[in-house]
């Protein structure tokens, strides 16, 4: 009787472990934290600074809505083409960096109410022979991989990624490099976020761009979040709906966006 007894208090004890590892949240939610994915090269959303502090609109934005949460933030870079992946399997708890909602996305996470809106603007040097965006049609284009650019370019409904040089899109893993790509010539045209794109140029005056009126499209930038996160998105959507009553959205942005 007494084996008995120890062996099903050894076995209570090792369930009572594995019940306490079964029960420990993902990413940061068990310790009051939540952990934001997204790519640091991202400016003016969130990116480094000179010091390599993570800055940006959107991180000022998520601090604020956070505080409001009565959660801690903290940032997590991630790779942008894992950025589902990461959010699924608990790395991080949300995406929050220029994520733009798409039909496709959606079928993947949930997203916040709608805080901002951006254009997918066409980039070419200032001595381009590019006018709009039928004359794409045999040069080569390139954007950021698994970027809203890409899903946009896509989508167009002339089918005009057909008409571009080999057929494609030329991805690269950063806007730096698609920016880069374009400067040295291996690009004719790039597509990029409005919001990055004349921030970027901005800070780089000794290359002449140019910006194209045609664009390929608006849309919308959210927060991604999991499904069963269900309470979570009702309070960001709360926060994120006080900040812009009060205006402290407009604060913000004027901070990031001055002109």
């Amino acid at each position: 009787m007494k084996k008995t007894w120890m062996k099903l208090m050894l076995l209570a004890g090792t369930a009572g472990v594995l019940g306490a590892c079964d029960n420990t949240d993902t990413a940061g939610q068990d310790d009051n934290t939540l952990t934001i994915g997204l790519d640091d090269t991202f400016a003016p959303m969130g990116f480094r600074d000179s010091q390599g502090e993570i800055v940006g609109f959107d991180v000022d934005l998520a601090e604020e809505a956070g505080e409001r949460m009565g959660k801690e933030v903290e940032f997590q870079a991630i790779d942008w083409a894992m950025k589902e992946t990461e959010l699924n399997s608990g790395n991080i708890d949300m995406i929050w960096n220029g994520y733009t909602i798409t039909d496709e996305r959606a079928e993947k996470v949930a997203f916040s109410e709608p805080y901002m809106e951006n254009n997918q603007i066409i980039v070419v040097l200032e001595g381009s022979d590019i006018q709009t965006k039928e004359d794409l049609a045999g040069k080569t284009v390139a954007a950021q991989q698994s970027s809203s650019a890409v899903d946009a370019i896509m989508a167009d409904e002339s089918n005009i990624v057909e008409r571009f040089n080999d057929g494609q899109v030329v991805q690269y893993p950063s806007n730096n490099d698609v920016f880069n790509d374009l400067a040295s010539g291996r690009s004719d045209a790039i597509v990029v976020d409005e919001t990055m794109g004349r921030y970027y140029m901005k800070q780089n005056p000794n290359v002449a761009y140019r910006v194209l009126e045609d664009t390929f499209g608006t849309e919308e930038y959210g927060v991604g979040l999991r499904k069963e996160d269900t309470q979570l998105k009702e309070a960001l959507d709360q926060a994120l709906n006080d900040i812009k009553e009060d205006g402290t959205f407009d604060e913000i942005y004027s901070k990031w966006f001055s002109e």
